[in-house]
């Protein structure tokens, strides 16, 4: 498994650090995620929040993701995606101890919303060398680099769950979580080999999917809203559905991110066998049952397994997804990405609402139906195979 995880085999002067670099950004990104999602019941609760509030400070992440589009092509065009890393790595964790800190909701929300544009900003720079990467290594290796931020992110939860125990705040949590990512983030950045700055990526647009596209944006669509809302809204609900302390609650967090990891690492394998179209729609079938699960689970237990579940389901719809519109070119992908990240905006809000109005396991139930959609796509997508 080590060997599959591995980014390629440079030439032996190189050094493992190099080898090493690109899996560590992102395994970096999935730490940060983690540890925002792992203590949003701490930070709610200190500003007491209700779930619309909550809703709405969320509602900041995924609209600077959007917003950031602009900045980080920008960066890339004018610095090279090694240069863009750096900046976007460096504002990142000088703004993740900054949510611990801020006193009411509004400053809540915009520091999310900073967050959102540091995050996607790294995200757009580390796939771009990522990509660079695997047309120097001549075969796939972007699904085994998103495993990374898998490893990342249930890392991550891990952690949350035992700054909570050992009873920090999320403010000295997230300080510290910085300090030390702060170091491989410097360390990947004097490795990798200089890039130059791309023009052509700052003229790059929004484009929205049509044709026989449209079935792919909507998978990317419905596809983020769950995983989106999962991120921000599982540790919530074992909190307060079934009233699991702020240490054990971030472990339903882990448990979906690392089924997540173990269906990223199989993929590959799964698609070649099955085809991507029968392995998305089956997926999200599976995520269903993990959802239900979850909605009439009787323990914290039986919840944490219904979220590893779901966790396996929605791990196979980015990789196939991305796959199948890199196909039909630039264009297709950036129009479909679009819409994942318009998903990712909206679904943590949304959820908020319905949370606030109808209660935890109606929030979860607006999930089954957004991991239904993407079952009926999937199986109308003609250019996912």
């Amino acid at each position: 498994m080590s060997s599959d995880l591995a980014l390629t085999s440079p030439p032996e002067s190189t050094g493992r650090w190099q080898q090493a670099a690109i899996p560590v950004l992102f395994l970096l990104l999935g730490m940060v995620y983690a540890s925002w999602a792992s203590r949003i019941p701490a930070v709610r609760d200190a500003l007491q929040l209700d779930a619309a509030t909550l809703g709405t400070v969320l509602l900041g992440g995924g609209l600077g993701a959007v917003l950031s589009f602009p900045l980080a092509a920008w960066l890339i065009g004018h610095y090279g995606a090694r240069k863009a890393a750096l900046f976007s790595g460096v504002g990142l964790l000088t703004i993740l101890p900054c949510l611990g800190l801020l006193p009411s909701w509004p400053l809540l929300m915009l520091g999310v919303t900073l967050i959102g544009v540091g995050s996607s900003c790294f995200d757009v720079a580390i796939n771009a060398l990522g990509a660079e990467a695997e047309r120097a290594a001549g075969r796939s290796i972007m699904s085994m680099l998103h495993a990374w931020f898998c490893v990342g992110t249930f890392g991550g939860a891990l952690l949350g769950s035992g700054a909570a125990k050992l009873g920090l705040s999320p403010a000295m949590h997230f300080a510290l979580a910085a300090l030390l990512l702060g170091l491989p983030l410097c360390q990947a950045y004097r490795v990798l080999p200089c890039d130059r700055p791309d023009p052509e990526a700052g003229r790059k647009h929004f484009a929205l999917p049509h044709g026989a596209l449209i079935w792919l944006g909507m998978i990317a669509f419905l596809g983020a809203v769950s995983e989106g809302s999962l991120t921000s809204w599982i540790a919530l609900y074992l909190h307060d559905h079934l009233h699991a302390s702020e240490a054990v609650a971030p472990l339903g967090y882990a448990a979906f991110a690392g089924s997540m990891l173990v269906a990223r690492i199989v993929g590959d394998r799964l698609k070649e066998r099955f085809g991507a179209r029968v392995l998305v729609a089956g997926s999200s079938l599976l995520a269903v049952v993990g959802l239900l699960i979850a909605i009439f689970a009787p323990t914290i237990l039986v919840a944490t397994v219904g979220f590893a579940l779901t966790g396996l389901g929605v791990a196979a719809v980015f990789p196939c997804l991305f796959s199948a519109a890199g196909r039909e070119g630039a264009t297709a992908l950036a129009g479909v990405a679009t819409l994942g990240y318009s998903g990712s905006l909206m679904g943590p809000p949304i959820m908020g609402y319905v949370v606030h109005g109808m209660g935890l396991q109606a929030g979860l139930g607006f999930l089954v139906l957004a991991s239904l959609g993407v079952c009926v796509a999937a199986m109308s997508a003609r250019l996912l195979r």
